[in-house]
């Protein structure tokens, strides 16, 4: 059975993912507050076809994860000064490239890894054989599979500008959903793309992360970074970055698409627009689609496909092991060398923690405080191990609680917002209650608590430690921090302002 969305107008858009509450969550969820209304379509090609995500429909119940990935596989968008072009432009275009200790073919090369399989015992049999001389051979039964974590990797011989050096891997994941569909003739499996991350320079909080949406554009469209080559998801194929558009989950901490640093300038904290560069059709770098791709024959042109680009070899991502010292480092984090992990799917839960995927661990903070006494803070997810994240504005609400005095005798929490946990300069601003300690002016012994509003404003600096001296403390959060601001005491009269310094380690 095939859940759809109608709206008002009774114009069908179908979820088409599977299992229901799945479905829910991920599609109905968002579009509720504009009317759109859950239904069921039986044997409908066309409202499948319709279907945000969908990048294959059809009757083979078996197929290879390089079938899979090629299905998948993201259009690679240059900017025309892209010093790794070497001044190339459309077929003649050779970035990415292969692995140093792979064959060279004379096209792109692009590599992608089944990172997680997860599966439920539907049919008799199985649902992953690997194939241990090609990898890429490995089988896949739709049966009995729900989704599928996919990485696609890109190998550059080097990277310019800010932080320039050797060797560059950068890499786009996509979250695969399946739906099985017995009584749609010659639909009976289909496969959807639910979320897309493109990455930025190694760390979670820059990701440019698109939840999939009626309006999106496939294949997935992908703006590289001049230089430095980060991954920008493009949702609409315009070859421009749009935050809250092109990017509709963590907005403000997205890396963006910053062109302007291969010339060793940073500019602002956060992303501005005229820090990317206008890109142009001639500078987009192909995936091999297969030849019952829905999206083949918008590419083609009297039947050639992609006559004017470069199109990219796809090949499995190969074992670190195989590469020089200098090039271990970048590819050593990329996943289990013996991908995938297959795990087992047990209800809805567990699919609506999967699509979500990241670590609270890496939103904890601990920094020494000085504001006239000395002490110690700490910041926290709202949700204890989940983040919340403003829906208008953007931005994050944290727990921020703190320790001071000559032993640590008064405490204070405070809700902490701030617009962006991962810009290297931004503001925040705090309020809530702190308990102090007072001791009796006639006795000195004598001590009473007094607890009084505390507001907070100011500005936090933070350095990314992941490639410093200091990188095992990324292990724990990416950035260590500087913040400057004001306290204000009490709500209204303002009894004391006091100035307030924290250096430590995290994002908050």
């Amino acid at each position: 059975m095939l859940q759809t969305l109608r709206a008002p107008t009774a114009r069908p858009i179908c979820a088409g993912l599977a299992p229901v509450l799945f479905v829910t969550a991920l599609v109905a969820a968002p579009l509720a507050a504009q009317g759109w209304e859950l239904s069921e379509n039986r044997n409908s090609r066309a409202a499948l076809d319709s279907t945000p995500g969908l990048i294959w429909a059809g009757s083979d119940s078996v197929m290879t994860v390089e079938r899979i990935a090629a299905y998948a596989a993201p259009i690679l968008w240059f900017s025309p000064d892209e010093p790794n072009l070497e001044g190339r432009s459309g077929r003649d275009i050779r970035v990415p490239e292969a692995f140093p200790f792979e064959s060279a073919p004379d096209a792109p090369v692009s590599y992608y890894m089944l990172r997680n399989l997860f599966y439920h015992q539907r049919a008799p049999g199985w649902w992953f054989r690997p194939d241990s001389a090609v990898r890429g051979q490995s089988l896949v039964n739709l049966a009995n599979t729900d989704a599928l974590d996919l990485d696609f990797f890109f190998y550059y011989a080097w990277e310019t500008g800010l932080g320039a050096h050797e060797h560059d891997v950068e890499s786009v994941q996509m979250k695969l959903v399946m739906a099985r569909q017995p009584e749609c003739h010659g639909c009976e499996f289909a496969l959807f793309v639910a979320k897309v991350i493109g990455k930025a320079h190694g760390l979670e909080w820059y990701d440019h992360t698109l939840v999939v949406v009626p309006g999106m554009r496939f294949p997935m469209h992908i703006l590289v970074e001049e230089g430095k080559h980060a991954s920008i998801t493009d949702k609409n194929a315009d070859g421009f970055y749009t935050p809250g558009f092109d990017v509709n989950r963590r907005i403000n901490d997205a890396w963006g698409l910053r062109d302007n640093m291969r010339n060793e300038w940073l500019g602002t904290g956060a992303w501005q627009s005229w820090m990317a560069k206008v890109r142009h059709p001639p500078d987009q770098v192909m995936p091999p689609l297969p030849e019952d791709s829905p999206f083949r024959e918008q590419l083609s042109v009297e039947g050639v496909y992609a006559p004017e680009n470069a199109v990219y070899e796809l090949r499995p991502f190969p074992p670190y092991t195989k590469a020089a010292p200098d090039l271990v480092r970048f590819m050593d984090d990329k996943g289990d060398p013996n991908w995938p992990k297959t795990i087992e799917y047990d209800g809805s839960a567990k699919f609506l923690r999967w699509l979500e995927e990241y670590s609270f661990t890496k939103s904890l903070s601990i920094a020494y405080r000085y504001d006239g006494n000395s002490g110690v803070s700490a910041a926290f997810p709202l949700f204890i191990v989940k983040n919340f994240e403003v829906g208008i504005t953007g931005g994050w609400l944290v727990h921020r609680i703190y320790f001071s005095g000559p032993r640590l005798q008064n405490f204070a929490w405070t809700l902490l917002y701030t617009r962006a946990a991962s810009n290297w300069v931004g503001g925040y601003v705090s309020g809530g209650i702190e308990w102090a300690k007072v001791t009796n002016s006639s006795t000195t012994t004598t001590t009473s608590t007094d607890a009084n509003f505390v507001g907070e404003l100011g500005v936090k600096f933070r350095a990314n430690v992941a490639h410093s001296p200091l990188h095992f403390m990324s292990k724990l959060t990416d950035f260590w921090g500087l913040r400057v601001g004001v306290k204000a005491t009490d709500a209204f009269t303002i009894q004391r302002l006091d100035y307030v310094i924290e250096f430590g380690a995290g994002a908050f």
